[in-house]
């Protein structure tokens, strides 16, 4: 049986087996958060039951952005009854193709995509929106682009909590294959800004963390993003930059051959 923990008043979050990725509830007075809704119509069916069996009330969904995982329950939710919140630019990428591509990266979940209908976000941020829960706000906020073109951060305020997606990482290293690898660190600089020194912070897969986790990967990424411009400015091949990367050789080769596509626009 799927399980939520709850790691602060009225905040719950579950850790997916499958690809280790998080689904977070925000249980206010009047209307429940859920936030991001895992890979299949299935694995959100398990998680729509879960969050029933905490609360009733009214629900609303927040996409972080637009990668399957996180995205591919919406049609459970959103046929619910649950608005569904996501940055312009995410909700532009979510649709057949996005599954289709899933169905080739990871043919073990092939049968369950094949029962989904991608639904993009029908309420759609740019900068920044605000739910009101009743007696509790959320606040929706898109700090700039990182590892995707549209991530957006769920700060829950009075819990001292930030629900981050794929923008911070601990159930491995950062995914670039949609980054910004040279805007990722300014991004995640902004969400460090707003945390206090005892804030949690949940990330898009694996475990719970806190302001020192993030500010070290983001030391990670700034140090990647300066070996990027380094690399350019010295015509140096993307593979010898990506060897002096803190992160894998073959995930950091991709950042930094987007990266050098980033630097030589016209």
């Amino acid at each position: 049986m799927t399980v939520l923990r709850e790691i602060a008043a009225g905040v719950h979050v579950l850790r997916h087996p499958v690809l280790d990725v998080n689904a977070t509830l925000v249980v206010g007075g009047e209307a429940a958060l859920v936030v991001d809704t895992l890979s299949t119509a299935e694995q959100a069916q398990d998680l729509l039951a879960a969050v029933r069996r905490v609360t009733p009330l009214p629900l609303l969904v927040v996409n972080t952005h637009h990668h399957f995982d996180h995205t591919m329950g919406n049609m459970v939710f959103a046929a619910a009854g649950a608005p569904i919140y996501g940055h312009e630019e995410a909700a532009a990428l979510i649709g057949p193709a996005l599954r289709d591509r899933a169905v080739l990266e990871y043919p073990e979940l092939a049968d369950g995509l094949a029962c989904t209908t991608p639904v993009p976000p029908g309420r759609l941020v740019r900068a920044a929106d605000d739910l009101d829960l009743g007696d509790r706000l959320v606040q929706l906020r898109h700090y700039g682009r990182g590892h995707s073109a549209g991530d957006l951060v769920a700060l829950v305020p009075d819990a001292d909590l930030a629900i981050a997606g794929d923008l911070v990482e601990q159930g491995g290293p950062p995914q670039f294959d949609d980054a910004y690898p040279l805007e990722w660190p300014d991004t995640v600089a902004t969400l460090l800004a707003q945390l206090g020194p005892q804030a949690q912070v949940v990330p898009g897969h694996g475990k719970v963390v806190g302001p020192r986790f993030v500010a070290a990967q983001h030391e990670q990424l700034a140090a990647l993003a300066w070996l990027i411009r380094e690399g350019d400015q010295d015509g140096a091949p993307a593979e010898r930059v990506a060897a002096k990367s803190p992160f894998p050789q073959d995930l950091a080769l991709c950042a930094v051959k987007r990266g050098y596509v980033q630097l030589n626009m016209p």
